[in-house]
C-alpha cells in the first residue's frame, strides 16, 4: 500500500482557457454572466463578471463552483432534505442552484466551474463550454 498517489491539478492557464470558452458561449447566447472557476479545495482561480451580469449572481456562481468541486457532481443535485443544513454548515458556500459543474479529467476532480445570471439552462450551457475548452468530462445528459 502506498502512502501517496499522483494527482492532476488545474493550472491558472487552464482556468483562463476555461474562462475564455465560457465567455465565448455567454456572448453567443447574448447573456451576460458571472463565471467562477475554483480548484479542488474551492479556492478561486479565475472570475469574471461580464458587463450587465446580475450583481448577486457573483456570490451564487461562486457557491455553485464550490458545491460542484466539493461534491464532485453538478450543483442542484443535493438532497433537498439536506441542502439547508449543508449550506449552514459550510458557511453559505454550498447551494442547490443549478449552474455548477465539476471539472473532471481522467476521473479526477480538479475543481468546479460555477455560472450565474442567466436561466439555469443557460448557466449550464456556459459552464459546459468552459469544460469543453480544456477537454474535461461532462456529467450532464
Amino acid at each position: 500500500m502506498s502512502a501517496t498517489r499522483p494527482s492532476l491539478k488545474l493550472t491558472h492557464e487552464g482556468a483562463l482557457t476555461m474562462l475564455a470558452g465560457a465567455l465565448a458561449k455567454a456572448k453567443e447566447l447574448g447573456v451576460p454572466q458571472n463565471i467562477n472557476i475554483v480548484d479542488e479545495g474551492g479556492n478561486l482561480l479565475a472570475f469574471v463578471r461580464m458587463d450587465g451580469a446580475k450583481l448577486l449572481s457573483r456570490e451564487t456562481s461562486l457557491s455553485k463552483a464550490i458545491t460542484a468541486a466539493s461534491h464532485r457532481q453538478p450543483s442542484g443535485r443535493l438532497n433537498p432534505a439536506d441542502a439547508v443544513n449543508l449550506q449552514l454548515a459550510a458557511g453559505q458556500r454550498l447551494t442547490n442552484l443549478v449552474g455548477g459543474l465539476p471539472i473532471l479529467i481522467e476521473g479526477q476532480c480538479l475543481g468546479g466551474i460555477g455560472v450565474g445570471s442567466g436561466t439555469g439552462a443557460q448557466d449550464i450551457e456556459v459552464a459546459r463550454a468552459g469544460l469543453a475548452a480544456i477537454g474535461a468530462e461532462d456529467q450532464m445528459p
